[in-house]
């Protein structure tokens, strides 16, 4: 080989060697940014870098400017540096009581694209919303809650993350994913719908001409869209008329709700709310936090949000009643019925079949998360992953006994007692097991099967101590459910009449979602029972 020879070898050796590090330097880079940014199992360090030296007090006078201001900075996500993101504080009483009682531990929200049209952060998402806690001892309300939420509706994700600034640790802080484009797009296959935030302008007052409204609670107001201003948050580039439409229905023709609202999903929400005792809502005195999306269909579908008072946290029913240990354990499974102002609730469980469909989803969130003892489990476990954290942050707005301790019993958040969350939840789950509405018995639905044929597939299913049954489908995807009776006439795979099988046809034969509703007299039973955010599939 002469020299010329071997010099080529060397720099072949060297380039394949250099080839080789990029390959692996890419394959890291890109499995760090597949990981899942709302992961449970890890806490991730973020780290936010300003220019601004007085970066706290250019952001606190953002915040009392109202207009939402951005401060420019870049942030590290384990290791993965945005630039040009923007800055800004988030929360009212998290934010203001926080603040005022001294500590940095102020919540903040944080841009992808303030400066870089385009940018997402890991896994395509356009925001992170940094909760510090607040009013939470026991630091796992919000990511349990938003965990249960999230087995019966489009519900954001949420774990936790330690954040630096400048350099230095502010402390552990709860992440959540930002109802934006990608949540929206996931949820709903389209992000161009109306997007409302149900959130008041606390500063607000209501407008000359216009009845008085209370916060988001859905009331008609008028037809001038400027009287809804107050209560709440535009969030997509149009939408008012949307929302005076809604209302209107809601008041005048709730018979016709159906047509511009998901009112399983509503029926959902407000299920979660009451057996979770979740008062920081819709249902509580303040009436907020949620969101209303309108779908491609032309169809508004409610969206929780803000947990971190969830399990009792808040105990406000109304301008009146502060709920003691006992009250929140056995607040009415009704709570709010006859309430006009939260017609929401009031309008929709007029209806008898809706009632028993939202006693069917209240009989399921217990069953499955509260009954079996689940969520106990699942508030150990996060606990654990947490605990290193919480004791090492010296910026925790709470102590670390009271986050060992605030599980299981009450402690103290300031002034205010924070029921702890088993002692809540172990009275709450005798008193609704007990109650007579959810004592009755429901129809029970087996040995459902789908059977092909040329044009259309016919579907049966066993239903006892069931009187009338229904079958809603429609092609895989996003659209809306079509109804059908189902019937008991020995007819399209059913046996024989009587026989307690019922059947009906699917002009469709593959690609199909479906779910089952059987109600009798006293209530009503779904399959799957998480329906319709769970459904049987024809493929």
């Amino acid at each position: 080989m002469t020299d010329f020879q071997c010099f080529r070898c060397i720099i072949k050796l060297i380039s394949m060697k250099k080839i080789y590090l990029l390959l692996i330097t890419f394959a890291l880079s890109f499995s760090i940014q597949a990981q899942d940014l709302y992961d449970l199992n890890r806490v991730r360090d973020v780290k936010i870098t300003f220019k601004q030296e007085n970066w706290s007090k250019i952001l606190n006078t953002y915040k009392e400017d109202g207009k939402n201001k951005r401060l420019t900075a870049s942030i590290t996500i384990d290791g993965i540096k945005y630039d040009g993101v923007g800055v800004r504080h988030k929360g009212n009483s998290s934010y203001y009581n926080v603040r005022k009682s001294g500590s940095t531990k102020l919540p903040f929200n944080i841009k992808a694209d303030h400066k870089k049209k385009g940018q997402t952060f890991a896994g395509g998402y356009t925001a992170l919303k940094l909760s510090n806690i607040f009013r939470d001892p026991s630091c796992v309300r919000e990511v349990l809650a938003y965990e249960i939420a999230g087995k019966y509706m489009p519900a954001p994700r949420a774990n936790f993350v330690r954040l630096y600034i400048n350099g230095e640790l502010l402390g552990l802080y709860n992440s959540t994913e930002s109802v934006d484009e990608k949540f929206l797009a996931t949820n709903f296959g389209t992000d161009d719908g109306t997007l409302i935030k149900c959130d008041p302008d606390w500063h607000g007052k209501t407008n000359p001409g216009c009845k008085k409204g209370q916060n988001g609670s859905l009331n008609y107001l008028g037809k001038d869209s400027l009287c809804y201003y107050d209560f709440y948050e535009m969030k997509s580039k149009h939408g008012w008329g949307d929302l005076v439409n809604l209302t209107k229905t809601i008041q005048d023709s709730p018979d016709k709700l159906g047509k511009v609202m998901n009112i399983d999903r509503a029926l959902w929400m407000l299920a979660y709310n009451n057996v979770l005792v979740n008062l920081d809502s819709y249902t509580g005195r303040l009436c907020h936090n949620y969101y209303i999306y309108k779908d491609q269909n032309g169809i508004f579908n409610t969206i929780p949000w803000d947990m971190n008072m969830n399990f009792g946290g808040f105990r406000f029913l109304d301008d009146k009643t502060i709920l003691n240990v006992e009250k929140l354990q056995k607040m009415s499974i009704l709570t709010n019925y006859k309430n006009e102002n939260r017609p929401l609730i009031s309008k929709i469980l007029t209806n008898k079949k809706y009632r028993k469909i939202y006693l069917a989803h209240v009989r399921t969130i217990l069953k499955e998360n509260f009954s079996n003892g689940e969520y106990e489990k699942r508030g150990k476990a996060i606990q654990r992953i947490i605990d290193r954290y919480v004791k090492d942050d010296t910026n925790k707005l709470y102590t670390y006994e009271d986050f060992k301790s605030n599980l299981n019993e009450s402690a103290k958040a300031g002034k205010t007692p924070i029921v702890g969350i088993t002692e809540l939840m172990s009275g709450r789950i005798e008193y609704l097991e007990a109650h007579p509405l959810l004592s009755k018995v429901p129809p029970t639905l087996s040995n459902i099967q789908a059977n092909k044929f040329d044009d259309d597939t016919t579907v049966t299913v066993d239903v006892k101590d069931g009187e009338n049954v229904h079958m809603y489908y429609r092609e895989k995807g996003f659209g809306v459910f079509k109804r059908m009776i189902m019937n008991d006439k020995g007819e399209n795979g059913d046996s024989s009449e009587g026989d307690n099988t019922f059947s009906g046809i699917i002009p469709l034969t593959k690609n199909v979602e479906y779910y089952i509703l059987a109600l009798n007299e006293d209530a009503a039973m779904f399959s799957p029972e998480r329906a319709a955010f769970e459904v049987h599939e024809i493929k």
